[in-house]
């Protein structure tokens, strides 16, 4: 049966710019929608910038700038890049419209018909040099929990935990710097603690929608059970939802001089996009998707696109609000990882802090893109490493020279020889592409954003293709008498294979597959249409090429331009109120610290996780390209099947310290648990042990070694 989805993708907040960690979700969620849309599905795709909240306000006052002035202006860059990038929302509109004040006045006032709203007085960190109350994610300090420096007033990027800014340790202003004194103010709070709450919160998270798919991918599921506890816990706190004049944003129906935290609005900017579209076409009923019962009735299905590190608005806050007051809540949730560039974080020193305008600027094929990103997602929440070189090898083999080699090969002899017509098909050579789509597994893959998968299986088939061209070579064929029938089949048999493959490529390669359409002279390729080979006869177009390889020198450009043009790391001022993507660097930054700053007591239990064992030193050696790492092989006592042994391999930043020579034979201590890590360099699997000063100088750094006598394998206790 035909689904009717409405799909939201995160919004961007409206206070900087779209760079390639943030694309990786919305083009995650673009293949979906154009897959589903072949399929024959209706879909419904909106998004919006999230425009409220102090760092707007911050922002606006330093340019000279109105709020509404800024915000115009980065809806328009947030769209144009986008949309260089095929993202093709339906609509893109903003938090800050009349639609949105509507629905948040709305949901608002039915939760607190509901009994699900409180005003407590609680005392606020206030900034004496900016003259106003500080929002939880402009005060920062100490996180309560693990000590962690840097943290947000509202909740630890390192540890997770949620936390009111008061429990901050020494906290500071984030807009002056200055030490925060605490005011009393009235707040109001979403009794998210409510067992009513508690209780529809379990089943949701661990429910399934219409089609039988969980709401939540696992790993999100069981985030949510150790934020919820067991049965019987309450771990939840209410939710302040409130924020005191000078704010940028809604101000609370009945409550002058109080307004709608912006984690409130925000998520309501989906339904709000989605009532500006309906408003526009005149032809969508927004109730049958918003409202709780009539959803429930027409089947329809609201599926939401998002960073994992907003996974706790989504799927606690989010769902809570909606269910309360009467409306529909996610059919499901669709979390993505962080963005990683060559195996580490994005670094505005190193260049690899990328704008997508950058990108565009620097002439780059943004399906190159694209398809990098596709074969890099599987539907979990892992995150995604772009590694360049291997970017370059992946496009330039695939497209270039699987795909596009197909075309290139084969039509210049139907444009020449048979005056750009088709001829018959040899329908056994297309079997495997005809069961590809038969067994359903390039869709399911699809379905299931496992994308990687996806196209696995249709390069597989690209293979084939080319495979069949190479057995048949039609270019001596073309130099044989008698052979012209034979090399108007061959030719027309690998064109129908590239039809195919363009179809199943289409969600990812929405612009190269309309060139392919024009191409072939087709209609529009769908997932439902006639499958059946092209007809003797058919005419096609004259053959131009349809894509260039990447060269390293275009990558290198692109990394100088971002290096030279981007500024030094914002301030914490400029930071977004809630932002996914954009805080991934400083997320791995602040981790390093938690494990620095640790709360100084653990449990025996904490200890006995961590594997630690003696490891002997069989060989090292520098690592070509690597500033800082040494390869080690590490003896640890276990053996292959044959009882030989099978050392370990692992990467140590201690390049700056060490010469290799001098390690191999010794005796070290390294984790043998962590879980391996996938480098450009090879995989390394597991962590030796060292000393440092305080800040980490390689003057400093020193690997543990144990009292002799100690052997591999020896677990140390």
């Amino acid at each position: 049966m035909p689904r009717k989805i409405l799909v939201t993708n995160a919004l961007p907040y409206a206070n900087g710019d779209i760079h390639l960690g943030h694309l990786v979700g919305y083009i995650q969620a673009d293949i979906w929608v154009r897959y589903q849309r072949m399929r024959g599905h209706s879909v419904h795709y909106v998004c919006a910038d999230d425009t409220h909240g102090t760092p707007v306000m911050l922002r606006a006052e330093k340019e000279g700038l109105t709020p509404e002035q800024l915000i115009e202006r980065v809806h328009g860059e947030h769209l144009r890049d986008f949309t260089a990038f095929g993202v093709a929302f339906d609509n893109y509109h903003s938090t800050h419209s009349p639609e949105n004040r509507d629905y948040a006045a709305d949901i608002y006032g039915k939760l607190q018909a509901a009994g699900l709203i409180d005003t407590r007085e609680i005392e606020q960190y206030y900034d004496p040099v900016k003259e106003m109350f500080l929002p939880d994610r402009f005060i920062k300090g100490e996180c309560p929990k693990c000590g962690a420096a840097d943290q947000y007033g509202d909740n630890c990027e390192a540890c997770g935990a949620a936390y009111a800014p008061t429990e901050l340790r020494n906290p500071y202003s984030a807009v002056s710097g200055a030490k925060p004194v605490l005011r009393t103010s009235t707040h109001y709070f979403f009794r998210l603690s409510d067992d009513r709450a508690i209780a529809f919160l379990r089943r949701w998270t661990r429910g399934t929608n219409a089609q039988g798919a969980r709401r939540l991918q696992m790993e999100a599921a069981n985030k949510m059970k150790e934020w919820l506890g067991e049965e019987g816990e309450n771990k939840l706190s209410d939710w302040d939802i409130s924020r005191d004049a000078p704010y940028f944003g809604f101000e609370i129906p009945g409550a002058p001089g109080k307004y709608f935290y912006v984690w409130l609005d925000a998520p309501i900017g989906y339904l709000a996009s989605f009532r500006n579209l309906a408003d526009k076409r005149g032809d969508i009923v927004v109730e049958d998707y918003t409202d709780g019962a009539r959803a429930a009735a027409a089947g329809t299905e609201m599926v939401h696109f998002i960073g994992k590190d907003i996974l706790y608005f989504h799927a606690l806050f989010w769902p809570a609000m909606l269910e309360f007051a009467g409306y529909a809540t996610p059919s499901q949730l669709c979390v993505n990882g962080f963005l990683t560039v060559d195996g580490a974080k994005m670094s505005k020193s190193r260049g690899t802090f990328i704008t997508a305008h950058s990108y565009i600027a620097q002439k780059l094929n943004p399906e190159w893109l694209r398809y990098y990103f596709a074969g890099k997602s599987n539907g979990t929440m892992e995150d995604v490493d772009l590694n360049l070189d291997d970017m370059i090898a992946k496009v330039n083999s695939d497209l270039v020279g699987k795909f596009v080699n197909i075309a290139s090969r084969c039509a210049g002899f139907i444009g020449k020889r048979f005056d750009g017509r088709l001829g018959e098909t040899d329908l056994q050579a297309c079997a495997d592409f005809a069961a590809a789509w038969a067994d359903g597994s390039i869709a399911t893959a699809y379905d299931e954003r496992d994308y990687g998968r996806a196209l696995r299986e249709i390069m597989r088939l690209a293979d084939l293709a080319n495979q069949y061209v190479n057995d048949h070579k039609p270019w001596e064929l073309a130099k044989q008498e008698g052979q012209e029938a034979r090399l108007h089949t061959v030719c027309s048999t690998a064109l129908n294979m590239f039809r195919d493959l363009a179809r199943f490529l289409k969600p990812v390669l929405p612009a190269l597959a309309a060139q392919v359409e024009s191409f072939l002279s087709i209609p529009a390729l769908d997932w439902q249409g006639d499958w059946a080979a092209l007809p003797a006869g058919h005419a096609i177009q004259p053959y131009s090429h349809l894509m260039t390889r990447v060269e390293r020198k275009q990558i290198d450009a692109l990394l100088e331009a971002n290096r030279e043009s981007l500024a030094p790391a914002a301030p914490a001022a400029d930071a977004k109120t809630a932002s996914s993507q954009q805080r991934h660097a400083e997320q791995q930054q602040h981790a390093a610290q938690a494990a620095e700053t640790a709360s100084p007591h653990i449990s025996i239990d904490d200890f006995t996780k961590v594997d630690l064992r003696i490891a002997r030193i069989v060989a090292a050696e520098h690592v070509d390209g690597a500033d800082k790492l040494i390869r080690l092989q590490l003896d640890i006592g276990e053996t292959d099947e044959a009882g030989e042994p099978k050392p370990r391999q692992v990467f140590a930043g201690i390049k700056s310290a060490y010469d290799p020579a001098t390690l191999v034979g010794r005796h070290t201590v390294m984790v043998a648990n962590l879980a391996p890590r996938k480098m450009k360099f090879g995989l390394s699997e597991g962590m030796v042990l060292a000393a440092s000063d305080a800040e980490g100088k390689s003057a400093g750094l020193y690997i543990l070694s144990p009292d002799a006598g100690a052997t591999p394998g020896m677990r140390v206790k």
